[in-house]
């Protein structure tokens, strides 16, 4: 084992280190995706390709078993101001690997396809498939949502996003709400019109003060911002209509559609979610994947950013290498012995894993 190991992390390492130097802002993905096309296929592994997407199944499929799916997403942010080497670079800094999505989420990309390639060779109690998605930083619709129907039915997975190896079992959810306030135009000189302003003012204070009784003990509070607000067309014409935007960060005790009729019964704005699907998630601290990995010192803990587990209808555990902090910011990085130690962690999660409460298929 720690020979293959050691060959498995040394070829992550270079690949990162392509991938990086391969700009793969989300929805212009095509040159990542063939990277890791290319680099399953020179492993002996017969991967397939949707849009952007790239995913492969471990020999010996066997449709009696259940099935564990690796995910991770290969599109990056666009890259910010301040960087002191271009970002797609790869510079190697020491023990650090600097460069766009080296942290979010190239180090888990690589470590994943590793510990797949690992147990290809393996004879296991489950399947493995790896998907390694486009548009995950957009939520885009050619991203994992085109993928799972060809993947046929998960039991659990793992997805990777930087979270120093430890547990996050629970991210909050998203709903980002289009609001618009209606009123009727009239001469700000005199006592005329009805001032849509003023109503969605009324509305943002609800907004702001609002407090959802259910707590999490994982994610806290649901968590509510009014990020733009838009109206009027000249200064002596009292606004008949005023839009703002909502963010809103559900915890794992509400569903989305909650959350939105909740806030259409105590405000009068109109309101529009642009979607439903980005429900928060959580796996259960007893799940055998989690008691394994506190039984290897990690920590459990809530995740406040979103991921691909908001689309995903099955049990999943976020956990790579890399940390948080560090995604979508200047001089980006991830430590190459955070990727050695990674495969590693992943591998021994997974030796001799059981599957709980599993069903067979028919």
């Amino acid at each position: 084992m720690p020979e293959l190991v050691d060959l498995l992390s040394e070829a992550a390492v270079a690949l990162l280190t392509q991938l990086i130097q391969t700009p793969s802002i989300s929805r212009e993905e095509a040159g990542t995706a063939t990277l890791i096309h290319e680099f399953l296929a020179a492993h002996g592994v017969t991967a397939q390709r949707k849009h952007h997407n790239v995913w492969a199944i471990a020999p010996h499929f066997d449709a009696a078993k259940p099935t564990l799916l690796l995910n991770s997403h290969h599109d990056t942010v666009r890259p910010g101001a301040g960087w002191n080497h271009s970002p797609f670079e790869a510079v190697r800094e020491g023990d650090k690997l600097i460069g766009l999505g080296s942290n979010d989420a190239g180090a888990s990309v690589v470590s994943l396809l590793a510990t797949f390639l690992y147990f290809c060779a393996k004879d296991k109690a489950f399947n493995v498939i790896c998907a390694i998605t486009a548009e995950e930083e957009v939520s885009g619709a050619q991203g994992i949502r085109s993928v799972l129907p060809e993947l046929g039915r998960i039991d659990v997975g793992i997805v990777g996003e930087p979270t120093g190896m430890n547990l996050a079992i629970a991210e909050k959810g998203l709903i980002v709400l289009d609001a618009t306030a209606h009123g009727r135009t009239g001469h700000a000189a005199r006592d005329e019109g009805d001032n849509a302003l003023y109503k969605a003012l009324d509305d943002i204070q609800w907004l702001r003060h609002h407090q959802f009784p259910r707590v999490s003990p994982l994610l806290g509070p649901v968590k509510i911002s009014v990020t733009q607000i838009t109206a009027g067309q000249q200064h002596n014409v009292v606004p008949d209509r005023c839009q703002f935007v909502v963010d809103v960060r559900p915890n794992e005790l509400y569903q989305n559609q909650e959350i939105v009729d909740i806030i259409r019964a105590h405000v009068q704005s109109e309101i529009v979610p642009r979607s439903l699907h980005l429900n928060s998630s959580c796996i259960s601290e007893t799940h055998p994947l989690v008691r394994r990995g506190i039984a290897m010192g990690k920590q459990v803990y809530g995740s406040p950013t979103l991921s691909d587990q908001a689309m995903m209808p099955f049990t999943t555990l976020k956990m790579g290498p890399g940390e948080s902090a560090r995604s979508h910011t200047p001089n980006e990085y991830v430590l190459v012995s955070e990727i050695h130690a990674g495969i590693r962690d992943y591998i021994t999660l997974l030796t001799d894993f059981e599957m709980p409460d599993f069903a067979p298929r028919k």
